[in-house]
């Protein structure tokens, strides 16, 4: 079993050509709305920890977002891009979200062609608050309920993390729903569930700034978590996994 992991919100960059869309308004690109703050780090930790691949976004998601599929026309361009002609929404479609999206599906779809399954890690992070409510979760675990494998590899992930990390707020499908429109939703429609499992850990913004050692330590289990997945050969052996003994 292979792991490839991505960050789609890595970057808050705005290319030259649409600078003039933030003139005065230059402080949104240090907000949430840019990017997932920290999620790039991770992103290449947890890569470089267990020898996965990584993906990194390159542009912000107020130009086009390259979470969302080709046929959101809610989503795929911000408030800002909308007022874009024509033709400068094709060239970020072309010259930055598709040959994104090609990377993370080509390497999705070579690792599937050797007839391994691949773990697929969409990292996020997302803020302490939103209007007004505190968020109850230190972590996140998205998954499509519908698919047993990925069920289970998060039910694995969030008991290991609290067997190994009690203080740890763990939850499933939380603070947003696995199955509505992101990238590991549009793969799921393109492979079977025995070879691709999308997995989407949401960090806390909280927990990557404010406590660097607790930070570290997470890191380490979650790259622990994900070596366990990766030593098996097929995802329904994790069911294997979900026993305390195991997580001990």
């Amino acid at each position: 079993m292979e792991c490839i992991i991505s960050c789609e919100h890595a970057s808050n960059r705005v290319p030259q050509r649409f600078t003039h869309l933030f003139k005065g308004k230059e402080e949104i690109l240090s907000s949430h709305q840019a990017y997932d703050r920290g999620g790039a780090t991770l992103s290449e930790r947890l890569a470089k920890s267990s020898k996965s691949s990584t993906y990194l976004g390159s542009i912000t998601r107020l130009l086009i977002d390259l979470n969302r599929s080709p046929s959101n026309s809610k989503s795929l361009y911000s408030a800002y891009s909308k007022k874009l002609d024509i033709n400068a929404r094709e060239l970020l479609l072309e010259k930055y979200y598709l040959p994104y999206r090609e990377k993370v599906e080509g390497a999705v779809a070579g690792i599937i062609d050797k007839g391994q399954p691949v773990l697929h890690i969409s990292v996020h992070s997302f803020t302490p608050a939103k209007n007004g409510k505190v968020r109850k979760a230190d972590i996140g675990m998205l998954y499509d309920p519908a698919r047993k494998y990925e069920k289970d590899i998060c039910a694995f992930l969030v008991k290991f993390l609290q067997i190994k990390m009690g203080s740890l707020r763990v939850r499933k499908n939380y603070p947003y729903l696995g199955k509505t429109d992101g990238f590991t939703s549009f793969l799921r429609k393109k492979h079977p569930a025995h070879l691709y499992a999308g997995i989407e850990i949401e960090i806390n913004q909280n927990l990557l700034f404010t406590n660097e050692i607790k930070k570290k330590k997470i890191e380490t289990l979650l790259t622990e978590g994900v070596e366990i997945i990766l030593q098996l050969q097929e995802f329904h052996q994790v069911e294997n996994l979900l026993s305390v003994k195991v997580c001990n």
